[in-house]
């Protein structure tokens, strides 16, 4: 892993500049002073991501068969650099998960490079994703998407918004509530074949696969409906910041049995998957997939 850290030039004072009227510039009220640092932090690993993607990289796979490269190992030490500020605990992916953890009332819970799989394929749909997370449930999530220059935010209570095209706009889910009607969402990489099956059992017609946690930002944005993952192989860092997002945003994420989600526990993975919908479809899709068993 050592071996594929190398050293990227620093930001330009234009770039620290940008970075700092896009923060200021946020329309939430009452900000969490760790939100701040948590949108400088995505943004400046994902710069940095960027660097990396547009040149030169190699490539390792991890003991779970899960592929890194230079630029999770860069955007993790950017980040942990940047959230340092605040002494909270950061857990992150790509890095040991130390147990004492678990006695921290606040902590933060990092995906240093949602996508690795598409930033190796070249398809753009890669993020950074920073959440807080207080008590077991995100305060605050960031998700900055580097290649569009688009960043979704949310605080819980204070809403949800999203960074694009140079300004931000608050975003809200469809109101759309007939399942056939719906638009879903899903893994290029991992949607299995039972999963199929299901999605096809419930008349979607409308399904697009699609890379990262920009699944949840569509959802959130209005722009689909329903993101179903049935495996145990989610983990908290690759949901803690879509969580605050969709909820924020007025839609809803649990497992796949309808049970809450709860942040910083000993085991860090979902084990019944996860269901992210509009609200509106959520119980349905649940009642649906209880009649499998």
């Amino acid at each position: 892993v050592d071996s594929l850290y190398c050293v990227r030039s620093s930001m330009d004072t234009k770039t620290r500049a940008d970075n700092l009227e896009l923060i200021e510039s946020i329309p939430i009220q009452e900000k969490l002073e760790e939100l701040d640092i948590a949108i400088e932090a995505a943004i400046s690993a994902g710069k940095a991501i960027l660097e990396i993607y547009r040149g030169s990289y190699k490539t390792v796979t991890k003991n779970d068969d899960s592929p890194l490269t230079e630029a999770d190992l860069k955007s993790n030490e950017i980040i942990k650099k940047i959230l340092s500020r605040t002494n909270h605990f950061i857990l992150s992916e790509e890095d040991k998960d130390e147990k004492s953890r678990l006695s921290r009332e606040v902590i933060w819970i990092v995906d240093p490079l949602d996508g690795t799989s598409d930033f190796i394929d070249e398809t753009g749909e890669f993020t950074v994703m920073i959440a807080l997370v207080k008590d077991k449930k995100p305060v605050l999530g960031v998700i900055n998407w580097p290649t569009e220059n688009t960043v979704f935010v949310a605080q819980k209570g204070r809403g949800a918004f999203r960074y694009s095209k140079n300004r931000w706009e608050r975003i809200h889910v469809t109101g759309t509530s007939v399942l056939s009607e719906c638009r879903f969402v899903g893994s290029r990489h991992h949607l299995s074949k039972n999963e199929k099956a299901f999605i096809k059992k419930l008349g979607i017609k409308e399904f697009t696969s699609i890379g990262s946690s920009l699944k949840v930002g569509k959802i959130s944005s209005g722009e689909a409906e329903a993101y179903i993952t049935t495996t145990n192989k989610i983990k908290e860092w690759d949901s803690a910041a879509s969580y605050c997002l969709i909820n924020e945003a007025g839609g809803k994420m649990t497992d796949m049995q309808g049970n809450e989600l709860f942040y910083n526990n000993e085991i860090v993975n979902h084990q019944n998957g996860i269901l992210a919908t509009n609200g509106l479809i959520h119980e349905k899709i649940i009642d649906e997939f209880r009649k499998l068993d």
